[in-house]
């Protein structure tokens, strides 16, 4: 069976971090100072003439008795305390490693633990344990003082380190941890008393009083008596698992209480369990040991082995835990903290029970997330961080590896430059997991970034993300490395734990599956598993999955004929037909409410209202039957509709009110889901065009650019409305005339990505082979593209691609006017969406083309294709606009686009107009200085000789472009459209 490999043999043996060494050599006296800096953004791009604002960092200043330390500066408070603590290590001399006690050493220290918990010292201490040992001291008779060792492994975490250490099985059998304890009191008989087959502890000598007054008078004034909910769960699967009470007295000690529940006359004889949950929860389960407790004595220590209990498994509780439950358990959320003296309590629920129940599967973790467990499904895709609701998969796939007791998961994620990726992409071979100069990896777990170094990232690169499972023992469980690229690291760290998520509920819904079905499963998410590992530490946990989600308490499952017909039944919508209908990639937010509804008089039992509730549509994030009503309303609609009852445990974990959705569960019934549709966001336009287009309309169209670049042999280009720089990035990539290439918007923060992504093409990439390489200069502007420049006339080439629909109609008409009269590039390329296309797109329905065109377009304002768009044009409305601009400004135009075929019905998705400047004699002129005119402001400038000379002003086209004669230029418009549009 393979493991780890080298990541497993590195972190095989426990170490303590620098911080707690600090601790143990100097406690008190070690005074962390941890402060907020700021230090130079380093944003790889020299030049850029926009402040940048860095990540929060901090710096920790670590005071000790001879000296004072001071660490770099972290993104995380602790990572900066970790570092203070590791140079005040290195200062004193001491290794870690060296450090690291053996097995021998680790049992040393635990007897000396042992005594030091047992020490007048102790008792004074702000520790849970010493708690304990003062509400032990108020036990009355032969229980007074006696702690129960039980207490002592659960409370104690230097006590657990240590026998770890000893033993590494005692993560997966923590129960084993009694047996050390009890050894190390055998042998301390002078300081403590354990009885033989006892498992409880007390002092030989009782404490002084000043000692026990001075703890006691530490402790704050409690109530008199409080009282605790918490769940009784029986052995027997055909008992009910019912509420219980605790009542605590101040004066008395909980575990008494607990043991008389339980039916014990002896507390000391209560096992307690890990936590359950979440780190920071005292909840746990409390059970009874059997009355001969067979303790393993023997003296070779790192051999001890868990002698079994022999009694009956209470599975419920074991599935919850993770740990062997033995008989009747109590489910309870008490204890000590470091908080305080005072006793922690909080009341555990029925519901809270169920909730325990279904979050032990990744998809029932996503539902308690977006608290919506009778309408959300764990998503099948991830899309976008925006269009994401809920816990996203990582923090899922961390909380299922919490809750089976598994380490952290790992995380490599790989680089690959943008020429590798489009080559794998284009290949049906899975990419790999070769390290090689052009894949950089980093290993992390969840409190470590996954971000790449960006030295080491080349601008474009893809990126792919490989997970890996790893047991408390370090055995490897399962890997997953999808063959999907992303353009984004969190893309691809998201994507892949949402791939492992997605096979750990479809295994463990159905656990007895056949091999050839299991392998088919693991192909398809791209699954490597180790089954005998896998079940022994996550199918063993869940054994009892089955009896959970079809258990019915004892009763008759109730038959449901005549109920409900099926999924989805008895749809009713209601409302007018506002025409605004959700599609795939929509973004929804709908109201809804979910009740328990009986046959015979319909009464009806709320269970699930939630007044807001957003999902995207088509990614599966809710349960099939309400997507597809969802599906046939429009916004402002109402529907009601019916469904069987879902698995028992959801439909309690979601009832407000146990006792009446209980009652309801008795006699025949089903859901009844109300809806309202609030409103529709749609996809945003380049995902859709991703999703229907292949390769995505953006890349056709920087690909028409290029062909038309090498058509005229253009030497210099300037996209008005560049973005991020996208089309000037993507045209670096491909074997042009271009010399210089020039960009203009309005948003600071695009320009500023655009800086980054251009200096790292141009100046990162030093081999003579790039496509880049001809390119002598660059520059990006702030400014608006209806305001004129003249260091941008003359260009051979000015884009303007999916732009113009952002403006409005009279600003794209004023930018038509400015950049062919004023700039007059020699060609001029602008596309804008083809409205006409969006039927196909979004499934709408056009209003008649007798209608006003203006009044067309404000009626279907929320059909465009992006809501940030003022309008959007048809084939006729753009060939009128771009045929006016032409004939104006002396120019030819031609009419085509991209994504589509000519003669095919309703046109090109994307539209294009290439404008084709006329030749005049007067235009051999260049622009005089004194019409000089700067109004953009240079955010970032670059050449390659690095010789400061500006290639902006009065640019003349090195290559003759052919000349287009003036006669026979058509006087009017209806000419130019007749002969050239």
């Amino acid at each position: 069976m393979e493991t780890g490999g080298s990541l497993v043999q590195a972190i095989r043996k426990p170490t303590l971090t620098p911080k707690a060494i600090i601790h143990q050599k100097f406690g008190s006296k070690a005074s962390y100072t941890v402060e907020e800096v700021e230090e130079p953004t380093q944003n790889g791009c020299p030049g850029l003439a926009i402040l940048q604002k860095g990540p929060c960092l901090y710096r920790c200043s670590l005071d000790l008795p001879d000296f004072t330390v001071v660490s770099g500066s972290f993104k995380k408070k602790k990572d900066a305390e970790q570092s203070a603590a590791q140079i005040a290590l290195e200062k004193l001399g001491i290794n870690l490693s060296a450090d690291s006690p053996t097995a021998e050493e680790a049992w040393r220290e635990l007897i000396a633990r042992v005594k030091y918990i047992f020490s007048n010292e102790f008792l004074s201490a702000l520790h849970p344990l010493s708690s304990h040992f003062k509400a032990a001291l108020r036990r009355v008779g032969d229980l007074n003082a006696s702690v129960p060792a039980s207490v002592i492994a659960i409370c104690d975490g230097k006590l657990n380190n240590l026998c770890k250490i000893i033993n590494p099985t005692v993560e997966s059998h923590p129960l084993l941890v009694l047996s050390y304890i009890m050894r190390a009191a055998a042998g301390l008989p002078e300081l403590v008393v354990g009885a033989e087959g006892q498992l409880s502890i007390w002092r030989k000598d009782p404490y002084p009083p000043n000692v026990i007054e001075s703890s006691i008078s530490q402790q704050s004034d409690v109530a008199e008596s409080i009282t605790i909910m918490a769940i009784y769960i029986p052995c027997s699967p055909e008992k009910a698992v019912e509420p219980v009470i605790l009542n605590i007295s101040s004066t008395g000690y909980y575990f008494d209480v607990i043991a008389q529940i339980l039916g014990l006359s002896d507390a000391n004889m209560v096992l307690v369990s890990r936590t359950i949950g979440k780190a920071s929860s005292e909840t746990r389960f409390y059970f009874a040991a059997p009355k001969s407790y067979p303790l393993d004595m023997s003296s070779d220590l790192l051999n001890a082995i868990v002698v079994p209990f022999g009694g009956p498994l209470n599975a419920r509780a074991s599935s919850l835990c993770g740990q062997d439950i033995y008989g009747d358990s109590i489910l309870a959320s008490i204890g000590y903290t470091w908080k305080g003296q005072d006793i922690f309590h909080e009341d555990v629920t029925l519901q809270s029970y169920y909730r325990m129940l279904i979050s032990k599967i990744p998809s029932g973790v996503y539902k308690l997330s977006r608290e919506a467990i009778l309408a959300a499904e764990l998503p099948l895709t991830f899309t976008t961080k925006t269009n994401w609701k809920g816990s996203f998969p990582r923090e899922i796939l961390s909380s299922f590896c919490r809750q089976y007791r598994l380490l952290e998961p790992v995380f490599c994620v790989s680089s690959i430059p943008l020429k590798v990726s489009s080559e794998l992409s284009r290949s049906n071979n899975k990419p790999g997991v070769s390290e090689s100069a052009d894949q950089e990896r980093e290993y992390t777990n969840e409190n470590e970034s996954v971000d790449v170094d960006p030295k080491l990232v080349v601008s474009g690169s893809s990126f792919t993300c490989e997970i890996k499972i790893y047991s408390k023992c370090q055995d490897l469980i399962l890997e997953c490395a999808p063959n999907v690229l992303y353009k984004k690291q969190n893309d691809a760290v998201q994507s892949a734990s949402l791939k492992v998520l997605s096979w750990l509920n479809a295994y463990l819904k159905d656990i007895d599956m056949s091999l050839e079905k299991e392998k088919q499963l693991a192909n398809v998410f791209d699954i490597k598993f180790y089954r005998q590992i896998f079940f022994k530490e996550v199918v063993k946990c869940l054994s009892v999955c089955n009896c959970q989600h079809n258990e019915t308490l004892g009763r008759k499952e109730p038959e449901l004929n005549g109920v409900v017909e099926n999924d989805a039944s008895y749809i009713n919508i209601e409302g007018t037909d506002s025409d605004l209908c959700p599609s795939n990639g929509s973004l929804l937010c709908v109201c809804y409410s979910v009740s328990l509804v009986t046959k015979g008089e319909l009464q009806k039992e709320l269970l699930e209202s939630i007044e807001e509730f957003e999902f995207e549509m088509g990614t599966g994030a809710v349960i099939p039957c309400l997507e597809a009503v969802v599906s046939q309303m429009s916004v402002g609609q109402s529907a009601c509709f019916y469904t069987e009852l879902p698995p028992e445990d959801l439909v309690l974990a979601a009832a407000k009110d146990l006792a009446n959705a209980l009652a309801f569960l008795t006699s025949p019934c089903c859901l009844e889901y109300s809806i309202i549709l609030l409103q529709v966001t749609e996809p945003p336009e380049d995902r859709m065009e991703q999703a229907l287009f292949n390769p995505p309309l953006s890349k056709q169209r920087v690909e028409y650019a290029v062909q038309q670049i090498q058509e005229f042999c253009a030497t210099s280009l300037v996209d008005f409305g560049c973005g991020s720089g996208s089309l000037l990035e993507s045209l670096l990539e491909y074997p042009t005339s271009l010399e210089t290439i020039a960009g203009v918007d309005i948003s600071q923060k695009s320009l500023s990505r655009a800086a980054k992504v251009l200096h790292s093409k141009l100046v990162m990439k030093s081999d003579f082979d790039a496509p880049c390489r001809s390119i002598k200069s660059a520059i990006l502007f702030d400014g608006s593209i209806t305001d004129f420049d003249s260091r941008l006339c003359g260009f051979d080439l000015a884009t303007c691609l999916e732009v113009i629909e952002h403006m409005e109609e009279e600003q794209a008409s004023l930018f038509g006017d400015i950049v062919l009269s004023s700039f007059r590039p020699r060609i001029l390329i602008v596309s804008t969406p083809n409205y006409e296309y969006n039927v196909v797109l979004q499934k709408s329905n056009l209003t008649s083309h007798e209608d006003d065109p203006e009044e067309k377009i404000q009626s279907q304002s929320c059909k465009f294709r992006n809501h940030d768009h003022k309008f959007e044009w048809t084939r006729e409305q753009f060939q009128h606009w771009a045929s006016e601009l032409a004939v104006r400004h002396k120019y030819r135009v031609e009419f085509s686009g991209v994504g589509g075929v000519v003669d095919l019905e309703p046109g090109f998705p994307s539209q294009i107009a290439v404008f084709r400047r006329v030749f005049l004699p007067e235009d051999a002129d260049g622009l005089k200085d004194e019409d000089s005119v700067w109004q953009y402001k240079v955010i970032w400038e670059w050449n390659r000789m690095q010789s400061g000379k500006r290639y902006f002003k009065n640019i003349q086209p090195s290559v003759p472009m052919p000349p287009v004669p003036l006669k026979n230029l058509p006087q009017n418009i209806e000419d130019t459209l007749s002969q050239y549009g």
